[in-house]
């Protein structure tokens, strides 16, 4: 990691006036998720169609047991690391106002952050597809697959976005937001290729906002938009960012 960058990053930070962070794969695989696709991917081990909404909702009972299989048994132990816990410091500090972020994972909120815009859901919530009623994961038995709405007997789903559905309207709109008014973007963990979420860096760039980027390789961010590129695991990177930040602060007083 280039300690110089790593400073100029902490004092764009320090200067923003409303600072995000955009959160992707990388920030959890560190956490010891897998990656969907390539090596090692869970789509090596598990098809595909399991997320799909069609499938779903014909075949409930095997795409749920892969889905228990994935995210709720070995998700469960999954739990926050130190780029998690530093942008929950960030925001508690009022340095970043928001996350958003493309994982399912809980990770962010697990860790203290607030104010999360989960663009794909989260795991953590199941939602009934008939009456639309929530409920908290870790509330339902899914030894008996699939689970069903104590309410009304419709079919449980996890609430995030399967293939073949949308995104939820209100993230998309508060995410969208978010990048149409922040003056610098943080990007962690992400290659930029899932839309639409993939847009969002290049809404706040074309509104003037200045892009810092932590990755382990380069994105289709970094030689396009991206003002700062810090490579390196976030983990470390924004550790060592907000020690810079401390000291910049402490000068400042």
């Amino acid at each position: 990691m280039d300690q110089h960058l790593a400073k100029e990053a902490a004092g764009i930070l320090v200067s923003g006036k409303y600072s995000i962070a955009f959160t992707g794969a990388g920030i959890s695989a560190e956490s010891g998720i897998p990656p969907f696709r390539g090596e090692g991917g869970i789509w090596n081990k598990y098809d595909p169609r399991m997320l799909d909404i069609g499938f779903f909702l014909i075949q409930p009972a095997e795409s749920w047991q892969a889905i228990r299989d994935i995210f709720y048994t070995y998700f469960a132990t999954i739990k926050p690391n130190a780029a998690h816990r530093t942008l929950a410091k960030w925001e508690q500090n009022g340095l970043i106002n928001s996350v958003i972020t493309q994982n399912i994972d809980n990770l962010h909120r697990d860790a203290g952050n607030k104010t999360i815009f989960e663009f794909h859901g989260n795991l953590c919530r199941l939602i009934c597809i008939d009456c639309a009623t929530p409920y908290e994961a870790g509330n339902v038995d899914l030894s008996m697959l699939p689970p069903y709405c104590p309410s009304c007997l419709g079919l449980l789903k996890p609430d995030f976005v399967f293939f073949g559905e949308g995104i939820p309207q209100e993230a998309f709109n508060r995410s969208t937001e978010a990048a149409m008014n922040c003056d610098v973007m943080l990007i962690i963990g992400t290659s930029g290729e899932v839309a639409p979420a993939n847009q969002l860096p290049l809404i706040a760039k074309r509104k003037g906002a200045t892009i810092i980027e932590v990755g382990m390789e380069p994105s289709t961010y970094t030689h396009s938009i991206t003002d700062v590129f810090l490579l390196g695991k976030a983990g470390e990177v924004l550790p060592v960012m907000d020690k810079y930040i401390t000291e910049l602060q402490s000068n400042q007083q």
